[in-house]
């Protein structure tokens, strides 16, 4: 696909998606005349990388998380930044906190749906007699 296309599927600009290009985060293919071609596995792959860059991790960093993310392997830290481990705990307990709002606010909503469907079926039955 080219670059628009995966910036439709993505939601990234263009300009966002060449960033990344140069930072080494995403690479496309090129064709002959010079083209890139962005393969589908990249859809997802910018997702993982425009979560990690919202969440305010440097795009020099992201690089190193991406391959944790793709598949199990050990981790080299390179050149780590003083602030970051401060910065990856602070991220990992706003992500646990959201992740423990979102699961509360999931069973509230199939509990009511529940009900929903247990006063339709009260309701068809009591039509039926």
């Amino acid at each position: 696909m080219r670059i628009g296309e995966l910036a439709k599927k993505t939601g990234v600009p263009a300009r966002m998606l060449r960033y990344y290009e140069e930072q080494g985060l995403i690479n496309p293919r090129r064709l002959e005349n010079g083209y890139r071609v962005y393969d589908d596995y990249l859809v997802d792959r910018v997702g993982k990388i425009r979560g990690l860059v919202d969440s305010g991790i440097p795009t020099r960093i992201v690089a190193d998380i991406l391959p944790c993310l793709d598949k199990p392997q050990s981790i080299v830290v390179r050149d780590a930044d003083p602030e970051l481990r401060e910065l990856l705990v602070q991220e990992r307990d706003r992500m646990s906190a959201k992740i423990k709002f979102l699961s509360h606010n999931r069973d509230a909503i199939t509990r009511y749906i529940s009900a929903l469907d247990e006063a339709a079926s009260q309701s068809a039955a009591a039509s039926i007699a």
